[in-house]
C-alpha cells in the first residue's frame, strides 16, 4: 500500500490557521512547527530584555516587540515569531499578514537546548538572508553569555559578552545594557566541563 502525501499548506492556510491555534508555529516549505514551550529562565530573561531595551528606544526611531510578533523571511519562505524583534522605521508588513513584518533591524533569541541548534545554525542562515537585518543576538540562558553577529561588506562580525561584570551593547541600535540586568534573578545550574561552540558567522 502506497502512503499518501503530505498535503502541504499555502502561506495563507497557514497565517489563517494561526488567526485561531491554540499555540504558535512556524512556517516553512508548506509544512508548520509547532514551537515548545519556554523555560522560566527564558521568560525571566526575554523580559529582562525587553524592559531594558524598549527603556532605551523610547522616544527614537526603533521600537522593540517580544515573541508575539511574527516576522518573514521574504527570500525563503520562513514565518517565525523570533523572542525579541527591533524595526526602526516604519515597520513593512507581509501582504498577506499585517501582524507579519519583513524589516527586522536586529533580532535576539534567548537560547533553548531544545533550540539551540537551530537559532545558531539553519535559522541563522535564513535570518542572515533579510536584507534589513543588521544584527543578530543570542543569548544563553544557562550562564551569563550573549553572542552578537553584526552584518558587515561580506561577512557577520561575531562577539562574545562573558560575565556578569560584562555590558553588552548593539552597533546599529542605540542600546548598552550590562549582563547583571539580563541576568537579573536568574539562577545557574551548576557548570560543566562541556565545550561550548559558537555560531558561525
Amino acid at each position: 500500500m502506497t502512503a499518501l502525501p503530505k498535503r502541504l499548506l499555502t502561506p495563507a492556510e497557514y497565517l489563517a490557521r494561526e488567526e485561531t491555534a491554540a499555540f504558535k508555529s512556524e512556517f516553512y516549505c508548506g509544512e508548520t512547527f509547532a514551537m515548545a514551550g519556554a523555560s522560566l529562565a527564558h521568560i525571566d530573561i526575554s523580559g529582562n530584555l525587553f524592559l531594558a531595551i524598549g527603556n532605551q528606544l523610547a522616544g527614537g526611531k526603533c521600537r522593540i516587540s517580544g515573541s508575539d510578533l511574527r516576522v518573514l523571511v521574504s527570500a525563503t519562505g520562513l514565518y517565525t515569531y523570533p523572542d525579541l524583534t527591533i524595526v526602526c522605521g516604519p515597520r513593512e508588513v507581509d501582504p498577506l499578514s499585517p501582524q507579519t513584518v519583513t524589516n527586522p533591524t536586529a533580532i535576539i533569541e534567548v537560547l533553548s537546548p531544545s533550540t539551540a541548534s537551530y537559532d545558531q545554525g539553519e535559522k541563522l542562515r535564513h535570518y542572515q538572508q533579510i536584507p534589513s537585518l543588521r544584527e543578530y543576538v543570542l543569548v544563553a540562558q544557562d550562564r551569563p553569555w550573549v553572542v552578537r553577529l553584526v552584518r558587515q561588506e561580506s561577512n557577520w562580525l561575531l562577539t562574545g559578552f562573558d560575565g556578569l561584570d560584562a555590558e553588552f551593547a548593539l552597533t546599529t541600535v542605540p542600546v548598552r545594557i550590562p549582563l547583571s540586568v539580563i541576568y537579573r534573578d536568574i539562577e545557574f545550574p551548576p557548570p560543566t566541563l562541556k565545550p561550548r561552540t559558537s555560531p558561525e558567522p
